[in-house]
This record gives C-alpha cells, sequence and structure tokens, in this order.
C-alpha cells in the first residue's frame, strides 16, 4: 500500500530545524546592519537632515547671511498668492506629461521589440548609450543642432524650403522641444527597465498562445500589459518624479525663459535660493513639491495595484 500526496497535505518543519533557522538569521543580521550601514549614513547625511532642515527653514525667513527668524507659514501663504509659483507648477505638469507619454510608450514598443526579436547584450548597449551621456552635455548638443541660425536642424529645413523653426524661442514649442530631449536620453534606461519585468512573464504563455493562433498584437495585450503591470507601475513612479526634478536642460538651454515658458518648479527653486537669497521661500517650495510627489506616487501605487500581480 504507498501513500499519496496531497496539495492540502502540509509539510511540517521539526522544531530543531526551526531552531536552527531562526539562529542561523540571527547570527546574520550584524553582517547584514555592516552592509546596510555606509548607505544609511549617506541617507542620514543627504537626504534626512537636510530634509528636516528644509522644513525648519521654510518656517523662517532665512537668507545666505542671517539666523532667518519664525514667521510661521507666511511663506506657503506668500506661494498661494504667487503667480509665478503657479504658472512654474503649470509648466512642469506640461512637461511631466508630454515626457511621460511619449516616453513610456516609446519605451514599452522598444522592449518588447528587444524582448521578442532580440536579446542580443550589443543591441541593449546601443539602446542604453545615450543615458551614460550627462545631461548637460546633451542639453548643450541639442541646443547646438536646433540652433535657429547655423543649427543643422534648421540647416536641413531651411533647404527643404520651410520656415526656420525657433525651438528654444518660440513659447508654445520650448517646452515641447525640451521633453523630447529628455525623451531621447532617458528612453533606453526606460526601456530595459521595462524589458527586465518582461524577461519574468514566462515564456509557455506566448507559446501557448501562438498555438492557439494568436496574433503578436493580440499576445501584447492579453499577456504582456496585464502580466506587467506592477513593473510598470514601479517604472511610472520613477520617470514621474525624475521628470519633476528637471532642471539642467532647462538652465543650459532657456534660463526659464521665453516669457517664463519654461520655468519650471525645480528652476523657480533654485532662482529663489541662489539668485535672490530667499532661502526660506524656496524651502517652503520644496516642502510642497515633496509632499506632491510622494501623494501622485501613492495614489499611483494604488491605481496601478503595483502589489499584485496577475501571474499569482
Amino acid at each position: 500500500m504507498t501513500t499519496q500526496y496531497t496539495p492540502t497535505q502540509s509539510i511540517v518543519t521539526p522544531p530543531k530545524q526551526r531552531g536552527r533557522i531562526r539562529s542561523r538569521r540571527r547570527s546574520d543580521l550584524p553582517a547584514a546592519l555592516l552592509f546596510i550601514l555606509p548607505a544609511a549614513i549617506g541617507f542620514v547625511i543627504f537626504y534626512l537632515v537636510p530634509a528636516i532642515r528644509g522644513v525648519g527653514f521654510s518656517l523662517t525667513d532665512q537668507n545666505l547671511v542671517g539666523s532667518g527668524e519664525f514667521i510661521g507659514v507666511d511663506n506657503y501663504t506668500r506661494m498661494a498668492g504667487d503667480p509665478l509659483f503657479w504658472n512654474a507648477l503649470v509648466v512642469t505638469f506640461w512637461y511631466v506629461l508630454i515626457n511621460i507619454s511619449v516616453q513610456t510608450v516609446l519605451a514599452l514598443a522598444v522592449a518588447v521589440l528587444l524582448h521578442r526579436l532580440t536579446r542580443a547584450v550589443a543591441i541593449r548597449g546601443i539602446v542604453l548609450l545615450p543615458y551614460l551621456v550627462s545631461n548637460v552635455v546633451v542639453a548643450l548638443v541639442w541646443f547646438w543642432m536646433m540652433d535657429y541660425s547655423t543649427g543643422i536642424i534648421n540647416v536641413v529645413i531651411d533647404g527643404l524650403g520651410l520656415d526656420r523653426m525657433a525651438f528654444f524661442g518660440d513659447e508654445m514649442l520650448a517646452i515641447p522641444t525640451i521633453a523630447l530631449i529628455n525623451v531621447w536620453r532617458f528612453l533606453g534606461y526606460t526601456a530595459l527597465l521595462i524589458f527586465a519585468g518582461l524577461q519574468t512573464i514566462p515564456g509557455e504563455y506566448y507559446e501557448a498562445a501562438s498555438l492557439d493562433g494568436a496574433s503578436e498584437w493580440r499576445m501584447f495585450r492579453s499577456i504582456t500589459l496585464p502580466l506587467l503591470r506592477p513593473v510598470m507601475a514601479l517604472v511610472l513612479v520613477i520617470t514621474i518624479v525624475g521628470s519633476f526634478q528637471i532642471f539642467d536642460t532647462v538652465a543650459v538651454t532657456t534660463t526659464g525663459g521665453p516669457v517664463n515658458s519654461t520655468r519650471v518648479i525645480y528652476y523657480y527653486i533654485y532662482q529663489q535660493a541662489f539668485e535672490r537669497f530667499d532661502l526660506g521661500y524656496a524651502s517652503a517650495m520644496a516642502v510642497v513639491l515633496a509632499i506632491l510627489l510622494a501623494a501622485v506616487a501613492y495614489f499611483q501605487l494604488k491605481i496601478m495595484r503595483s502589489n499584485s500581480s496577475d501571474l499569482s
């Protein structure tokens, strides 16, 4: 007579073995804390302490000279009535909308092509190459290429018999131009993040769908997108938070112009802190921006149900 194991039966770990496992975990704790310590020290010194001091500065009239007097929520009241602050917020949202929508669609397409057609390491390296170049260098190169008078792009446009375009000098074109420059730089990085998520999807699903006669589009819609949801939620949080921090491209190309059309919130905070030396007001805007980004990330993860996967 043989005994068959059924899924309802549970395997009981002997008490001695459980004790050894707990003892091993406790013995690993000092080593784990030692590995975490450098990162924890860096986080406390460069992130936590400045963040706490920033909250304190936001309640004062701090500048580069004096110690600053406590003024309560006056900086936040001033912010509510500051048209430049609201303009910077709107400009930033407009930039994020263009950058994230274009970047996510293109990165998803590139990642799927890498996953379904080729997985060559050399191709992935080429895709990632723009991300390895400094953002300031990228901004300067595109600024020269798009120059109204001598830029190669406008030379080609003029050669085709079309009117030259002031990519950075036109209020309607400046933010889309900056957004697309950063799409070009971060596309490969975002695509590789999505590609890593695609590799967690079992290949058997695609094989079964192919045997059933499903097209590539049907497999993408019914298999790839649903199973990729947790990864896409993480990628969108990373890219959206990063897009809100746009600064260097604006500082190198337009310095907030023309007519405040590219004065994003990060650049406005920089101007208040290091051009007008109003550290209290700049800190108040930074606190509001941090709260806004935390709220966006939280609701985004909730809406996309990032903690659940259709693979389970």
